[in-house]
């Protein structure tokens, strides 16, 4: 890409959302409300003057059961596949569920993991780097088994930058200590990256925001006060 005289060049930037890590760092704020999110626009709030997104990759599983849940999973990627289109890739993973027991009572239960997010970003982290895709990844993830891929990128591409946006809630000193820059993501930024209410399908079917998803009622100005002041990390330091 060429640059202007005295003015940075334009930088291509892909990012990758862990899909698994955002949603339960949002769910462990109590975020609910943020969770009907537009994936290429928060990417996007992310970027310099100089920076372009190229692509928005995300990365989850799909859940079976409960109904209630997999109906609520199902509308959202419907709705980012509608609202978003080329802008973003979606890549899956599965479910697998394994026996945990109780130290207490004793009793084992079959317990649902994730499997293959972690090794479907690496692939695709080390792929974009080889094809020189991206002149910055920015990965929204705090898993630390990702540090392999981006050591290998440093090593391999040392022109190549790698920013780690932390999910609500979530923190990795491993993933810190490695990468260019890293960003926390606060209630500003996820309130300002959400789809519409209504998204329509081509075809017509409106796809609608979740009522558990939903902002709380206003309740007067005591709700507005303590929304005003609920700490929000987007502009804590690095």
């Amino acid at each position: 890409m060429l640059s202007t005289p005295g003015k940075p060049r334009r930088r291509r930037v892909i990012a990758y959302f862990d899909g698994y890590n955002l949603y339960h760092g949002i769910r462990d704020k109590g975020w609910n409300r943020f969770l009907w999110l537009d994936l290429p626009r928060l990417a996007g709030s992310f970027l310099l003057d100089y920076q372009d997104l190229i692509l928005t990759k995300y990365f989850t599983a799909r859940i079976s059961s409960p109904e209630s849940k997999r109906k609520r999973q199902s509308d959202y990627l419907e709705a980012l596949e509608a609202h978003c289109g080329a802008s973003l890739g979606m890549y899956y993973g599965r479910y697998q569920s394994e026996p945990w027991t109780c130290s207490s009572c004793g009793k084992t239960v079959a317990v649902p993991h994730e499997k293959k997010t972690d090794v479907n970003i690496a692939v695709e982290l080390m792929t974009d780097a080889f094809r020189d895709e991206f002149d910055t990844a920015l990965l929204v993830s705090a898993d630390s088994d990702l540090v392999p891929p981006i050591l290998a990128i440093k090593r391999l591409f040392p022109e190549k930058r790698i920013v780690i946006a932390f999910p609500p809630a979530r923190w990795c000193v491993e993933l810190k200590n490695e990468a260019h820059v890293c960003i926390p993501i606060g209630r500003a930024k996820l309130s300002a990256s959400q789809l519409p209410e209504v998204v329509t399908k081509i075809g017509g079917q409106q796809l609608l925001r979740p009522s558990k998803w939903s902002p709380p009622q206003e309740t007067g100005f005591g709700q507005k006060l303590l929304s005003a002041l609920e700490p929000d990390p987007d502009d804590a330091p690095e």
